[in-house]
C-alpha cells in the first residue's frame, strides 16, 4: 500500500516526478500514523485481528523512520526555541512553532510538540 501512496504522489500534479527522501519520509510517516489510528479504531471495535495486522504494518514502517524524540529531547528542544525567540505567553506559539518544527521534523508529531509548546509557554 505505501509503494502505492508513493507512485500516486510522484504521477500527481501537472508532471510526473520522482519524490526525494524527505517527501518519502513524511509519507512514510502519514502512513505509520495512519496505521497507528486505524489499529486503535479496529480496537476499540473489537476487530483484534485486523488491529495487530494495522499495527504490524505500522511498526515495518516504523523501521524505516527516524527515531521518535524522547520527552526530555523534545522539552529541550521546545525551551531551547522558547529562549531564540524570546518568546512569552500563549499567543507566541506560532513564533516557537515556527522555529522548532524545521528542528523536529519527522522526530516528533505536530500535535505533541504543539502540546509541549502550549505547556512551556503556560507555565
Amino acid at each position: 500500500m505505501v509503494l502505492t501512496e508513493i507512485s500516486k504522489k510522484e504521477v500527481s500534479g501537472t508532471s510526473s516526478r520522482e519524490l526525494d527522501d524527505a517527501e518519502i519520509q513524511r509519507l512514510l510517516t502519514r502512513e505509520a500514523k495512519r496505521r497507528r489510528e486505524a489499529a486503535d479504531a479496529f480496537r476499540v471495535a473489537g476487530r483484534t485481528d485486523q488491529a495487530a495486522a494495522e499495527q504490524a504494518e505500522g511498526e515495518v514502517l516504523a523501521e524505516y523512520l527516524p527515531a521518535q524524540l524522547d520527552d526530555a529531547e523534545l522539552t529541550s528542544l521546545v525551551a531551547a526555541a522558547i529562549a531564540e525567540t524570546g518568546a512569552s505567553g500563549p499567543s507566541a506559539m506560532g513564533q516557537v512553532m515556527k522555529v522548532v518544527t524545521p528542528k523536529v521534523a519527522g522526530r516528533a508529531e505536530g500535535a505533541r510538540v504543539a502540546t509541549e509548546v502550549r505547556r512551556q509557554l503556560a507555565g
